[in-house]
């Protein structure tokens, strides 16, 4: 899949928001190393402390469906630069996602900025980080 590709998958997933909020729909798209594609969007609640981002959903579904290794990801919503992943996002993308790993980000304008993991999240908390001598 090319990465314009996976942006437009991206940018569709955005229609199956579940936003009633903050009206503000996200759509994300994850290829995996076998090239399979998983997809999510934001999906609010009432309780906003449960609401769960697009790029969190795709990743979700992927590694409960036994995925574990990805090579990239597509990010989409209409804003005035490329969306940034929150910060729950990046740190779920840092434990699941090689730090070298690119993640395009983008808006309705195709205005696309491509970064890696640990562009996004540096010096981050790591499973490592929990275990002790």
């Amino acid at each position: 899949m090319t990465k314009d590709q996976l942006i437009e998958e991206a940018i569709k997933m955005r229609e199956k928001a579940y936003v009633p909020y903050s009206k503000f729909p996200v759509g994300a798209a994850l290829v995996t190393k076998s090239g399979k594609v998983y997809t999510g969007c934001n999906i609010e609640n009432a309780a906003f402390p449960v609401t769960c981002c697009a790029e969190r959903v795709a990743i979700f579904k992927a590694i409960a469906d036994g995925e574990v290794v990805f090579s990239e990801m597509a990010v989409a919503a209409e804003t005035k630069r490329p969306v940034p992943p929150c910060g729950s996002c990046r740190q779920v993308m840092s434990e699941f996602f090689d730090p070298k790993m690119r993640i395009h980000l983008t808006n309705l304008e195709y205005e696309i900025k491509t970064v890696s993991v640990e562009d996004l999240l540096p010096f981050s908390f790591q499973p490592e980080d929990l275990l002790s001598d």
